[in-house]
């Protein structure tokens, strides 16, 4: 039997405020991440390279994204990536989105919001048949 492990570590900023949805009273917040590193060109010109990252937060994390995240707001997230398949006009479509666990609010702004949130859920509740 073999075992992995699907764990992702983020740093980035909010490109977009949470989009908030509830599904029989199950809260799911969703919105881009962005991450950002930099490096010298053979011109010795600093280049910036972003990456954007689908996130989707459940349950507490998504009541927390709806309060108190916006827009450029820098975080620290944790969680674990997932693949949902589907088709669309006869082609198959895949949607890849980093499914949170842990995240830690960042940003300086809004100092007295800054905390850590630990939204990790149950088997039963990761099985529940929500769409992600």
């Amino acid at each position: 039997m073999s075992s992995g492990v699907n764990k992702v570590i983020l740093v980035g900023n909010l490109g977009r405020d949470p989009e908030i949805q509830s599904f029989d009273g199950v809260k799911k917040a969703s919105f881009s991440l962005a991450t950002s590193e930099s490096y010298k060109d053979k011109n010795n010109q600093k280049v910036i390279q972003t990456e954007w990252h689908n996130i989707i937060m459940w349950r507490g994390l998504a009541e927390i994204a709806e309060k108190f995240l916006h827009r450029g707001d820098m975080i620290y997230l944790e969680g674990k990536i997932k693949t949902r398949t589907y088709e669309e006009n006869g082609n198959k479509r895949y949607f890849t989105a980093i499914v949170a666990e842990n995240m830690t609010m960042l940003s300086g702004k809004r100092e007295e919001e800054n905390h850590s949130i630990n939204g990790q859920n149950s088997p039963a509740e990761e099985e529940s048949g929500l769409p992600f």
